[in-house]
């Protein structure tokens, strides 16, 4: 398993739409061992590999609370086949977007049908923080960030900040995690 850089915003590649994976084959199965190792180490609970510069529709989470064993997910190809009329607000941050983090909202219960880590076309439903974070990750295969969720205030506030950190030297266009022992940011 290997620790994967992980691309910081403002970034083009973070809003390039992600391309079908044809099937979950050994290299795909790879990535996505090498998401999860990356995700946890950050710490995360959310990873989508165009976060690591792949432009594939992989998604890799794991919403276990603190304390309990992990419970990875592995998804290629995720869509999302029902979702609730109701709204939860939940506070989002993301690990392309470090220290930053808004309300957003989105469908409390959702449905997603894809490919798990066997090949086998699978389908979940999810509320609470797994819907959240599989709706996060789904959203980056489509060249989305949680900020683009936001009012176009709040949305250039965190950009600006991103964009000065990056020019002043305080944060990289990508950053190799370090192992830690807590998860947090999708």
């Amino acid at each position: 398993m290997a620790l994967l850089p992980i691309i910081v915003a403002p970034d083009p590649r973070l809003k390039t739409k992600a391309s079908p994976v044809e099937a979950v084959d050994a290299s795909i199965v790879t990535l996505m061992d090498d998401m999860l190792d990356t995700m946890y180490a950050a710490p995360g609970v959310g990873l989508a590999a165009p976060q690591v510069g792949v432009l594939k529709r992989v998604i890799v989470v794991d919403a276990a609370d603190r304390g309990e064993d992990p419970a990875p997910i592995r998804m290629a190809n995720p869509e999302i086949v029902w979702e609730s009329e109701d709204l939860a607000p939940y506070e989002e941050g993301c690990l392309s977007l470090p220290e930053e983090y808004a309300e957003v909202m989105r469908p409390a219960r959702i449905r997603v049908r894809y490919l798990d880590e066997h090949n086998e076309l699978r389908e979940r439903e999810a509320d609470g923080l797994l819907a959240v974070v599989i709706q996060h990750e789904m959203d980056h295969l489509n060249g989305t960030l949680f900020v683009d969720h936001l009012s176009s205030l709040k949305r250039n506030m965190i950009v600006r900040r991103l964009t000065k950190a990056k020019k002043v030297g305080d944060l990289k266009g990508e950053y190799v995690p370090v192992a830690r022992s807590s998860r947090k940011e999708a």
